[in-house]
């Protein structure tokens, strides 16, 4: 009598496999005064990326590793808009684990590792909910490609790999990003947040320092040029600010801003990427009923 593969049985021995084999890669990060959170070994000489949120000092921080010896950790840079930190220990034989060359598919059954007490790892099992948008962060960062797990991020987790059935990291948790909800960070945008960390510490933003708020505009004030229904009204500038520099002014309300129409505030935001520091941008606004054109020179943030 043959016995049929049991399915089930062999989805939990690979998901089981995978915790056994990513669990060797993950670390705890004692950097706040509350609870440890998760860190994740990115390449072999000691390279540690983990949530830019959890690490709450500079100094004074320590790894706990895979093997549980506690070493002290070196904080490389970290990037608040896409909450990642790089950090350096010196250790020997710390293993990455694999990393999905094609990202995820919603659907697709995944895992949260997190190693926030120092010894066994925990697990929460889920399915990607949505993966390939991008995500525009409050601090102004850009995830393409973010990925949204449908499962519980548990306390201590941020910081740790989100997995596949193949053993394979599809790229960081974090619960930092989107008022609690988790998401992962892919890998394709740690590799390229955590190579500008190791070489100048940080990311550059571009920084207008003005409070922009989105209006309707009446159609009494559509004047030849200015055809859109909504603008942005800036409701506060910052002193010594580029946009006060530009002569930018309270009621001022822009309606193009680097040569494209702007009716919400993310619309600025996204261009305002490490390219946009020390360039000149155009922009168009209302003042006083009359279409002004000018400038500003975005500065670093």
């Amino acid at each position: 009598m043959s016995q049929e593969p049991n399915v089930l049985i062999e989805l939990s021995n690979a998901l089981a496999d995978a915790v056994e084999t990513v669990a060797r890669s993950i670390v705890t990060v004692k950097a706040r005064r509350r609870l440890p959170a998760t860190g994740l070994v990115w390449s072999p000489d000691g390279l540690i990326v983990t949530a830019n949120h959890i690490v709450e000092r500079d100094e004074d921080v320590t790894v706990v590793l895979p093997d549980g010896s506690e070493v002290a950790a070196e904080l490389v840079g970290r990037d608040p808009s896409t909450d990642v930190a790089a950090l350096r220990v010196e250790a020997s034989d710390l293993r990455p684990a694999p990393k999905a060359a094609n990202g995820a598919r919603p659907g697709q059954i995944v895992l949260a590792l997190g190693r926030p007490y120092g010894s066994a790892p925990q697990v929460a099992l889920g399915a990607v909910s949505i993966a390939g948008s991008a995500l525009r962060t409050r601090g102004g960062g850009r995830i393409e490609g973010a990925v949204r797990p449908d499962l519980t991020m548990y306390p201590g987790f941020s910081g740790g790999p989100l997995v596949n059935a193949a053993s394979e990291v599809i790229g960081m948790n974090t619960s930092a990003l989107t008022r609690g909800l988790p998401v992962a960070i892919p890998n394709a945008v740690l590799d390229r947040v955590v190579s500008v960390l190791l070489e100048k510490g940080r990311v550059a933003r571009g920084y207008l320092g003005v409070a922009l708020q989105p209006v309707r505009i009446p159609s009494g004030l559509r004047i030849s040029g200015v055809d859109q229904e909504t603008g942005l009204m800036i409701v506060g500038i910052e002193p010594e600010s580029p946009a006060e520099g530009a002569g930018l002014m309270l009621g001022d309300t822009l309606v193009s801003f680097g040569g494209q129409e702007v009716g919400d505030p993310r619309q600025v935001h996204e261009q305002l990427g490490p390219d946009s520091v020390g360039k000149v941008v155009a922009v168009r606004l209302l003042r006083a009923g009359e279409l002004v054109e000018t400038s500003v020179t975005p500065g670093e943030r």
